[in-house]
């Protein structure tokens, strides 16, 4: 015999879960921000200058320089169709 169901019980049990998962969520995010926030207050690496070039010794290579825009094409003068007879 099927059970009768309580919509009700259920309703507050999905709610409940939901808030639950909320909870966990903004929990690991309040921690992944502390510990952001920890690796920031030792302050930037110190990085060697190379005295020959002025750029940065070793590490990640700077991203380089996008290309220059081209200025747009100046798009050709529409002809009408011409009429055949």
């Amino acid at each position: 015999m099927a059970r009768k169901p309580n919509y009700r019980f259920e309703r507050h049990e999905r709610d409940r879960q939901k808030v639950a998962k909320k909870e966990a969520r903004a929990k690991a995010r309040a921690e992944r921000a502390e510990a952001r926030k920890e690796d920031d207050e030792s302050g930037p690496p110190i990085v060697e200058i190379d005295p020959a070039t002025g750029l940065p010794v070793g590490g990640r290579p700077e991203r380089p320089a996008p290309p220059p825009e081209t200025p747009p094409v100046a798009a050709a003068p529409a002809t009408a169709p011409k009429d055949e007879e």
